[in-house]
C-alpha cells in the first residue's frame, strides 16, 4: 500500500466502517453482540468506550493508537484478507487494521468463537 493510501485509512472515520461490518456480520446470521465480542478481545474497548468512538467519528489512527488494551494473541491471526497475508503486513497500523478486517470475516463465515478469540 502507497503512502497516500496508507494515510487516507488512518484518518479514515471507524464510524463510516463499522455498518459495513454490521451488515456482514448479521447477513451471516451473526449478532452484533458477537461483533463486539471481537472487536473488545482485539482492542479492549467496551461497548461504552466502542459507541463514544463512534459517536465522536474518531478516525481509525486513533482508533487503534488508544485502544485499551490491545490484544497480545492478535499475533496468532494468520491468513489471507484482501489478498495479503496478515502475518506479514510490515506496517504495524496497516496490520491492525487488517487483524480486524480478518476476524470480523471470521465471524461472518461462521467460525467459533472460540477459534476467532484463539482460544
Amino acid at each position: 500500500m502507497n503512502d497516500k493510501n496508507l494515510e487516507r485509512v488512518k484518518k479514515m472515520s471507524f464510524a463510516s466502517v463499522y455498518p459495513h461490518y454490521i451488515t456482514k456480520v448479521e447477513k451471516k446470521g451473526r449478532t452484533i453482540e458477537e461483533l463486539h465480542q471481537v472487536i473488545s478481545w482485539l482492542t479492549g474497548y467496551n461497548d461504552k468506550s466502542l459507541q463514544k468512538i463512534i459517536d465522536n467519528k474518531t478516525d481509525f489512527e486513533t482508533f487503534f493508537a488508544k485502544a485499551p488494551k490491545f490484544n497480545p494473541n492478535a499475533s496468532k491471526i494468520t491468513g489471507l484478507i484482501c489478498g495479503y497475508r496478515v502475518e506479514e503486513i510490515e506496517d504495524p497500523f496497516m496490520q491492525k487494521v487488517r487483524y480486524l478486517d480478518k476476524i470480523v470475516d471470521e465471524l461472518a463465515k461462521g467460525k467459533k468463537m472460540e477459534k476467532i478469540l484463539r482460544e
